[in-house]
């Protein structure tokens, strides 16, 4: 009975998540074009890569995160309402210490290497301050809500979270116009712009909570116990946010110092294209990751591994189902959605989704190994193997080959790091591999290749024109549901899918005679 209370659960919080990110999606899409007519290609690409200086300094923040998440979530798991008050106080106090740390290192290093080594013109490095001190703010207003996001994630309330987010979607988008009729610089103006939003919806997650989730009352403890286990528990956590920055703001640096901003522009693109078909995949596992975690707490082992098993098919399914259009038909979206192409940004579109694919299978497998806590070996192996994407990418433009080897590098270590995870989960949590590799891993690789032959095949017999467009669309989606549906669910899946669909037809028609009566 708790499953399917679970379960329906889930399906709630993933349906509202996901008309969240349909909305979000279509103004993001929308505001980037806006973005990049009001900047320009040159400072689109210094905004994104300046502020990816001040990422690569939350390599810290990023281990500690990860730790508020799994703590917050495992107690509410447990029902232990007074531990679960310490550790949202204690969750404060370390990102304000956090932040501290951050800001010193970023007015120092941080301003030494923007201004020293980064590639900027000379009229737009004063530009590029502004922006890089703006980021800095930004990012400390984002970093101190922490806690507050992870708690509302945490109790499952996703709808306030939907909103939220959509209140922020809707807020750069009004910024990204008054940026394109703002008579001072704009780069500067648009950067300021989005400190007041960040403040904004820092004051939004701090009333909601502190109305509704007894533990977010924030006092000033120092529990030594809680907060050593809290600090072992990120300091190992720290290898594996350090190397996701390493491979990502990383990638993006070592871009900006062998090929320039305007390639900076155009992996800002293909980020921007492939954040709004990752979303939907996110969303659905935002709705999981508690059950995951919750279910280690509470002892389910089982159902756990139930979890992590249709989280990893069904999150690749939604990436598949959405990004096989999108690889298929990217160049001519990006010139329908931009009306102009950088050079390489088609490549680095279908590169980027590829790479967000591969990354998908993992997503339950994380979450399953910070549910238990035990990720001393983990990180130690699968961040070793991220923290390879910096070093390979920089030999590899250094020796002349294209800026896309980037991402190519990251995908081929991604799979490497799911081979890594499965093997550690063994022991971990008693994941049968072979069992894993034949339901899972082999059904989505199989599914992969037979969804791409018909809308390829299809995409070289017809021209770019507006009516073969829609057509490819409606090939690639009718290719990738078929092969979903008969090669990546076994027949229960498929079962439990037309049920529901059947259901919803039902329930459509009733509402539809319940109201011409």
């Amino acid at each position: 009975m708790t499953s399917i209370s679970d379960n329906k659960r889930v399906a709630k919080n993933t349906l509202v998540l996901y008309f969240r990110m349909l909305f979000m999606m279509l103004i993001g899409l929308y505001t980037s074009r806006i973005n990049l007519q009001s900047l320009g290609v040159e400072d689109f690409g210094i905004y994104n890569v300046v502020g990816g200086i001040v990422v690569m300094f939350s390599i810290i923040n990023g281990s500690i995160t990860a730790s508020i998440s799994r703590f917050l979530t495992f107690e509410i798991g447990t029902g232990n309402i007074e531990k679960l008050k310490k550790v949202f106080s204690t969750s404060v106090t370390i990102q304000i210490s956090i932040s501290l740390v951050i800001l010193l290192l970023a007015e120092t290093i941080g301003l030494w290497f923007l201004n020293n080594k980064m590639v900027i013109s000379e009229s737009r490095i004063y530009a590029a301050n502004w922006v890089y001190q703006f980021s800095i703010m930004t990012f400390i207003l984002n970093l101190i809500s922490m806690p507050y996001n992870a708690c509302i994630v945490a109790h499952e309330k996703m709808s306030a979270f939907a909103w939220i987010t959509i209140y922020d979607a809707i807020a750069k988008l009004l910024i990204a116009w008054l940026t394109f009729i703002s008579p001072m610089d704009k780069l500067i103006f648009y950067a300021g712009f989005i400190v007041l939003i960040a403040f904004t919806q820092r004051m939004i997650y701090t009333s909601y909570c502190l109305h509704n989730f007894e533990e977010c009352h924030y006092k000033f403890i120092i529990d030594k116990k809680l907060l050593k286990e809290m600090s072992g528990f990120a300091g190992w956590n720290f290898i594996g946010a350090s190397s996701a920055i390493l491979r990502d703001t990383g990638g993006n640096i070592v871009i900006n110092l062998f090929c320039g901003p305007t390639v900076n522009a155009a992996r800002a693109i293909a980020d921007r294209v492939n954040s709004a078909v990752l979303g939907f995949s996110n969303s659905f596992m935002t709705a999981l990751n508690p059950q995951i975690t919750k279910s280690y707490a509470s002892g389910d082992h089982s159902n756990m591994i139930n979890i992590i098993y249709k989280g990893a098919k069904f999150s690749f399914f939604l990436m598949l189902l959405l990004g096989l259009p999108v690889i298929i038909e990217s160049e001519y979206i990006i010139n329908l959605w931009l009306g102009q192409i950088p050079n390489h940004t088609v490549s680095f579109v279908q590169l980027t989704i590829l790479y967000a694919m591969s990354e998908s299978i993992s997503g339950p497998l994380i979450t399953a190994m910070l549910a238990t806590g035990k990720i001393k070996n983990y990180q130690i192996v699968v961040g070793g193997l991220q923290m390879l994407n910096f070093p390979i990418s920089y030999i590899c433009l250094r020796l002349g080959y294209i800026p896309e080897t980037v991402m190519i590098v990251a995908i081929i270590l991604s799979q490497c790091c799911f081979a890594a995870r499965i093997y550690m989960l063994k022991s971990i949590i008693n994941l049968n591999i072979i069992n894993y590799l034949r339901n899972v891993y082999f059904r989505i690789l199989f599914t992969l290749m037979i969804a791409f032959i018909l809308p390829i095949t299809a995409k070289n017999f017809t021209d770019n024109t507006l009516q073969n467009f829609f057509f490819i669309i409606c090939v690639s989606l009718i290719s990738a549901c078929t092969s979903i549906l008969y090669i990546g669910c076994n027949n229960n899946e498929r079962k439990f899918i037309f049920s529901n669909i059947l259901n919803l037809k039902n329930k459509i028609f009733k509402q539809k005679n319940d109201s011409n009566n």
